[in-house]
């Protein structure tokens, strides 16, 4: 069964990597004309259908407890098993950025893309974390909504339990008094398991976009409930589905 999930695998790299070269062109024009920025997000979500619709053994599934507003910003905030969870994150075809570590700058093509179009930390410096806070501030005055892993990065030892939580995510929420929409991704980590080597392998991705919570408060004690509001919601469908 081995050998099938390694070819199986290949072929989902490859065609990841083929759909982001069609779309590169119109990528750097997302990039290098301001007016086109947004067009991005666009282009996220038709790179992230594209690919799941040719991976044949791997059908999605999107539902929402409440539609979002096109015209809104948002902060999604998801939790963070696998490095599927980006494209899938993509089939929501909303207005965002992601916030995503330093570290990624280093893939070739693809890392300079994300740097320009999204949002990097580098959570080891305090003048890096301000830089993105500021980012993400003027990325929302801007009128684009903000993706976080809740947790940070792909730290948790046994999936689907969930790692401690960041706040700065709900910080922002509250300063700039945004709603934080929960994303639970389901079975990442059974499809995409975070271990050497990446083995891509058959099931269904789904994820489920939970109804906005608004900020209920401005102070420290209102980042707190909305961050256990979020991991509790989280926490409850990981259970169910998973």
């Amino acid at each position: 069964m081995r050998i099938p999930l390694l070819i199986y695998s290949a072929y989902g790299l490859t065609i990841f990597a083929l759909i982001f070269l069609i779309l590169l062109p119109f990528f750097l024009l997302a990039m290098f004309v301001k007016p086109l920025e947004k067009m991005a997000s666009t282009l996220n979500w038709i790179w992230a259908r594209a690919f799941f619709f040719l991976m044949p053994f791997n059908r999605t599934e999107i539902s929402y407890e409440q539609a979002l507003d096109r015209k809104q910003s948002y902060i999604l905030c998801a939790n963070h098993f696998s490095y599927l969870d980006i494209p899938t994150m993509g089939l929501i075809h909303h207005n965002f950025k992601f916030i995503g570590k330093s570290s990624l700058r280093k893939v070739p093509v693809w890392g300079y893309m994300y740097s320009k179009l999204h949002i990097l930390v580098n959570r080891e410096s305090l003048k890096g974390r301000y830089a993105s806070w500021a980012q993400a501030r003027e990325a929302l005055k801007a009128g684009f909504s903000i993706v976080f892993f809740a947790e940070g990065g792909i730290v948790s030892r046994n999936p689907p339990e969930m790692a401690r939580f960041k706040e700065g995510s709900f910080k922002l929420a509250v300063e700039e008094q945004v709603p934080i929409v929960p994303v639970t991704i389901h079975r990442n980590h059974i499809i995409l398991p975070d271990k050497k080597p990446l083995i891509m392998r058959t099931g269904k991705v789904s994820l489920k976009v939970h109804r906005p919570i608004h900020p209920a408060g401005h102070d420290e004690a209102a980042v707190k409930e909305l961050k256990m509001q979020v991991r509790a919601i989280l926490e409850a469908e990981l259970k169910k589905v998973d």
